[in-house]
């Protein structure tokens, strides 16, 4: 029978060679913060006890220092491959949802209570981060320290 018989690969003829971009494209990435804190909030629906979050950029470090700071996720152990870097972040389950503001929205002092309360469910949890001349830090601190800026990401 004709589905026996073994069957050489045919070589395609010179002609028919063209030279084509392949249709695979890699995806660019938008926003490293955003990736970062999408593979953080799906690792902890997961029920993960560690992530890894990669590239690394001061923006990131910063957000997970603050988030630190508050007790929502454990130890940050930054690895230093000599390319993008690497972190490693340890998770204690109290993230509900984490995200980030794009684009980065003019903060003033008197707004930041409306801001507060339109993006996260309790005035009794939850923060807002910031980018102040003072560094990047929560909308309380920002408070505190009576500054403005502008908004990069809240978690709760």
């Amino acid at each position: 029978p004709f589905w026996l018989k073994r069957q050489l690969p045919r070589t395609p003829s010179p002609a028919t060679c063209v030279d084509r971009p392949s249709p695979v494209q890699n995806m660019v990435r938008i926003s490293v913060l955003r990736d970062c804190l999408n593979g953080i909030c799906n690792a902890e629906k997961r029920g993960k006890r560690q992530v890894l979050v990669r590239p690394n950029s001061k923006v990131i470090i910063k957000f997970l220092q603050v988030m630190q700071k508050h007790g929502y996720i454990g130890d940050l152990e930054i690895v230093d491959d000599h390319r993008a870097g690497k972190v490693v972040v340890d998770l204690v389950g109290r993230i509900n949802k984490c995200g980030v503001i794009s684009p980065r929205f003019d903060v003033a002092l008197g707004d930041m209570e409306q801001l507060a309360s339109n993006l996260l469910p309790s005035r009794q949890f939850g923060h807002v981060v910031l980018t102040t001349p003072y560094g990047i830090m929560d909308h309380e601190e920002a408070r505190r320290k009576n500054t403005g800026g502008k908004i990069v990401g809240f978690f709760f």
